[in-house]
């Protein structure tokens, strides 16, 4: 496999290469040559997976001044979740470089949704081994917080959604979103939404897209009105 290639694909060049190349070794390629010394991704894997926890954990918390911990605990869960991994895996093509056993090469395995998360995991392990949680941070910035921050995951907290239905359920009136400031540069912009109940402000809410700040806006409304969250 060219690892040479990968390398160059996300712009890191490993110090010591036979970690990458561990990352993406399957348990079944290593049965399969038996007596050589190959080692399985698997520790890489659990290691990947508490350095992920924890990088998107200080991503949250830096970048959602306001959102409460079960928030947090939420966007992340749905982050760091088999599927997310499989599409950031894919996104990289993390696939074309996995090494396999023949049995899991026939059997579909470089398409396996499980095995494709494991090796994204497994990837961040020997990044977090080879040069340390800033390089881990520079890569998932580049790679997966851009999904974060253009509201790819918000749907697992919709506020609006839950604010609008309950408005209408028990007839409250019309609400409206305003946005009352935009300020940062354009790669960095941070919006300021504002929610109305018939032209009343019930609160508002930052966001680095429009979407968000709504959102935001949304869940403070929701407690001013004494709503129970889903």
């Amino acid at each position: 496999m060219d690892f040479q290639k990968l390398q160059n694909t996300i712009g890191i060049q490993f110090h010591n290469e036979k970690l990458l190349r561990q990352a993406f070794t399957h348990s079944s390629y290593v049965n399969e040559h038996r007596g050589k010394p190959y080692q399985d991704n698997e520790r890489l894997e659990f290691l990947g997976d508490a350095v992920l926890e924890l990088t998107v954990s200080q991503f949250l918390f830096t970048h959602f001044p306001k959102m409460s911990e079960g928030e947090m605990t939420k966007l992340r869960a749905a982050i760091v979740c088999e599927p997310s991994l499989v599409r950031f895996a894919e996104s990289l093509e993390f696939g074309k470089t996995v090494l396999l056993g023949k049995g899991e090469e026939m059997t579909g395995g470089r398409q396996r949704p499980a095995l494709l998360a494991d090796v994204f995991e497994a990837f961040i392990g020997a990044l977090y081994l080879d040069q340390g949680l800033p390089k881990v941070f520079s890569f998932l910035e580049q790679f997966v917080f851009p999904s974060v921050d253009r509201g790819e995951f918000m749907k697992t907290t919709d506020y609006k959604s839950q604010l609008q239905e309950h408005v209408q359920h028990d007839n409250l009136g019309e609400i409206s979103y305003r946005i009352i400031e935009e300020k940062g540069p354009a790669h960095n912009r941070e919006f300021v939404s504002e929610v109305l109940l018939n032209g009343v402000s019930m609160g508002t809410g930052r966001g680095r897209s429009k979407k968000e700040a709504e959102q935001h806006a949304a869940a403070v409304a929701i407690e001013k009105l004494g709503i129970k969250r889903k």
